[in-house]
């Protein structure tokens, strides 16, 4: 008797390409642009954009528009996507191989020292700051600044906080890059893509990462109207905080 032939489940179809995999693997700890992982997998421009591509069609990754040089993209690995395709990919071979969710424990020996960066420390960074603090159970050491600080909160990172997360931020006012200058952090993490090109050397070689997600503050109209842009964005950065943590976990125990 021969068995049924099954297609190639998509994510080992996506995966199994070594250059696809180097891509996706890169991808895994950061945002980059294509001149960025040409240098990082050391293949031509054309070979490298061919598999984005083909990822990006296969819905294992998304890219955005830099709001720093608009002719540039910032590409970006859908996690939960690689998650559920991944499990899928086992239960195609066997029921039994069924994958359940990693445990969240997150219980660094060391706790690790995070900065959070973009251009006013109005929304997205101070939205990451607090969420990475809520998170980790206060077992990390986390803080936010800005290259052009605001003079003060945005009233949707405040509501956002406040409604959907119950966490209050009176009093909170952003801060300044340079108030920083001599701190040392074990990871810093960019979200604004002009911020990216202009954050400091903080010394002794820390992580370096780039979440490349728009500004919500840049949608036009009333606060009522933009606060949508908000919900999105803190339910984004949850879930790359979420992915985060674990990789802590490990940098702090190296």
């Amino acid at each position: 008797m021969t068995s049924t032939r099954q297609a190639v489940p998509q994510f080992v179809h996506l995966a199994a390409h070594p250059l696809r995999w180097q891509l996706l693997t890169e991808l895994s700890d950061s945002d980059y642009r294509v001149r960025e992982l040409v240098a990082r997998v050391g293949e031509p421009q054309n070979l490298v954009s061919y598999h984005l591509r083909l990822l990006r069609d296969g819905g294992l990754v998304t890219s955005t528009r830099s709001s720093h040089d608009g002719r540039d993209s910032y590409y970006h690995l859908d996690l939960d996507r690689s998650a559920e395709m991944i499990a899928g990919a086992g239960t195609v071979l066997h029921p039994a191989l069924r994958m359940t969710p990693a445990p969240t424990a997150f219980e660094p020996s060391t706790p690790p020292t995070v900065l959070f960066v973009c251009t006013g420390n109005s929304a997205r960074s101070a939205i990451a700051e607090e969420l990475l603090r809520l998170r980790a159970g206060g077992r990390v050491q986390v803080l936010s600044a800005g290259s052009k600080p605001k003079p003060a909160m945005h009233p949707d990172t405040v509501r956002v906080l406040r409604e959907e997360f119950g966490i209050d931020l009176s009093g909170r006012l952003p801060r300044h890059l340079d108030t920083l200058a001599d701190h040392r952090f074990d990871v810093v993490i960019t979200l604004c893509d002009k911020a990216r090109e202009v954050c400091p050397d903080f010394g002794d070689d820390p992580r370096w990462i780039h979440w490349s997600i728009p500004d919500p503050a840049t949608s036009r109209g009333s606060n009522e109207d933009t606060y949508p842009a908000f919900q999105a964005t803190a339910a984004e950065i949850d879930t790359r905080i979420r992915y985060l943590l674990p990789t802590l976990t490990e940098r702090t125990a190296q």
